[in-house]
């Protein structure tokens, strides 16, 4: 009897013992936070992340999600991965600018006229520069992708001149470029977190924003808001951000797996959202908003009436980085 309890108490430890060793017990957790709605290209990059890295980790790292605001708005997500409660966070670059001032370079007004044109900005040393800067603020800078460009839309009047902007009350993202660029245009720029942006127009506190079409649609800003133009004056980016110290803790095959599995799913996210962007558009018409398509002529007078936008920035930034932002975004 004494023997055979023994060989139980034997047993009972060597799978406990194993269990301390099991994949289950191996398995580490990251949290990926993101502001952007559920049917937003910018969740299904987190999405395709979480398969892409939990696939090529053998399920060693399994990632969290939270989109949608979960964790509060984008300010607030870019703080958590600073501190490092949250692992990295899926975003519009403008959240960064404050910590790293050099995207403000590719936030100018009218400075990319496509897509492939910011890309290959941002994929090149103007790109590489901005990692740089981030890691010196102890983020990881894992991938970018398209926001879009960004339209006016408004509950006052069509925006056709410099002249319809005059005392509008405007929401903008907290870029210093951004702000800048409607107070040349005569608005009265309000830097707030897309959280707020609904209420405020719906309440009257704001006239109107400017967003990409795939934002005003998905956030269903077009219940609040009459007027629509394509007015295109800024291209925006998303981009992905880790905690520099978090990830370094990352085993090497670990790290590997995580910028492959964002790079795999930005490049999906960049293809899918140029198809989707004259969708949006048609939707938002169909919702009932009014849409005044910009002339030439109008388009020509927004450029000369922000052109002051590019010497005040020099004055905060290095002038060589936005000659050379600008030089590459017009070849």
């Amino acid at each position: 009897m004494k023997f055979r309890r023994s060989l139980l108490l034997c047993a009972t430890a060597a799978v406990a013992f194993a269990g301390l060793h099991s994949p289950l017990m191996a398995q580490q957790r990251l949290r990926v936070a993101g502001n952007f709605p559920a049917d937003h290209t910018a969740s299904k990059v987190m999405e395709i992340f979480k398969k892409e890295v939990e696939t090529r980790t053998q399920g060693e790292l399994q990632i969290d999600l939270f989109p949608n605001m979960q964790l509060g708005g984008a300010a607030e997500n870019v703080d958590q991965v600073r501190s490092g409660t949250v692992f990295a966070i899926v975003t519009s670059i403008a959240y960064f600018t404050r910590i790293v001032p050099e995207y403000e370079a590719v936030s100018l007004p009218f400075l990319f006229s496509s897509r492939e044109a910011a890309f290959r900005v941002m994929d090149g040393p103007v790109g590489r520069l901005f990692d740089e800067r981030m890691a010196q603020k102890g983020f990881v800078s894992l991938g970018y992708g398209e926001l879009g460009f960004r339209h006016v839309t408004n509950s006052v009047r069509p925006i056709t001149s410099v002249a319809d902007f005059k005392g509008l009350k405007i929401r903008l993202q907290p870029n210093e470029v951004h702000l800048d660029t409607f107070r040349a245009l005569g608005a009265n720029p309000v830097a707030m977190d897309v959280k707020e942006v609904y209420s405020a127009m719906q309440q009257g506190v704001l006239d109107g924003h400017e967003n990409p079409y795939n934002i005003i649609a998905s956030r269903r800003f077009n219940e609040v808001q009459k007027h629509l133009s394509d007015t295109g004056h800024f291209y925006d980016f998303i981009n992905a951000a880790a905690n520099k110290r978090l990830f370094d803790r990352l085993k090497k095959p670990h790290q590997e797996a995580v910028m492959a599995g964002m790079k795999e799913a930005m490049a999906w996210q960049r293809v899918e959202a140029a198809k989707q962007d004259e969708g949006w558009r048609q939707q938002l018409v169909k919702s009932g908003m009014t849409f005044t398509p910009i002339t030439p002529q109008g388009r020509a007078e927004f450029r000369r009436a922000t052109t002051s936008v590019v010497d005040s920035l020099k004055k905060r930034i290095d002038a060589k980085l936005i000659d050379t932002v600008v030089t590459e975004a017009a070849k």
